[in-house]
């Protein structure tokens, strides 16, 4: 039920709260953007759009064009949560995107965030 809750929200208002946090720590939304993309498969101009048109988290990445196939080479905690642990697939999915952020974050370089 709490999942539910994430999936409900607006992806804008993530959006938002992600590109927050990376520029807090002098990182910029272009940056926030690319691994967004790399995770999901969207252009810039899609993720636009899905914060304009009101699109729901979960819808986000439910209809993901094309998820990275190296986005199991994604591990580590997040928030207290071991990311590779998590069962509920479209949780795990919002998961690492929120460690590739907190990654980013964190000053690792964006080479290592996107695991190329």
């Amino acid at each position: 039920m709490e999942n539910e809750k994430v999936y409900q929200m607006p992806f804008a208002q993530v959006y938002t709260l992600l590109c927050n946090k990376a520029t807090r720590k002098g990182r910029t939304r272009d940056e926030v953007d690319t691994v967004i993309c790399w995770l999901t498969g969207y252009g810039r101009t899609d993720l636009q759009r899905a914060a304009e048109q009101g699109v729901t988290y979960g819808d986000f990445f439910r209809h993901a064009p094309q998820p990275n196939e190296k986005r199991s080479l994604i591990r580590g905690k997040v928030c207290g949560v071991r990311v590779e642990d998590v069962q509920e697939p479209l949780m795990r999915e919002i998961r690492l995107l929120d460690k590739l952020v907190d990654e980013l974050a964190k000053g690792k370089p964006l080479e290592k965030v996107l695991r190329d």
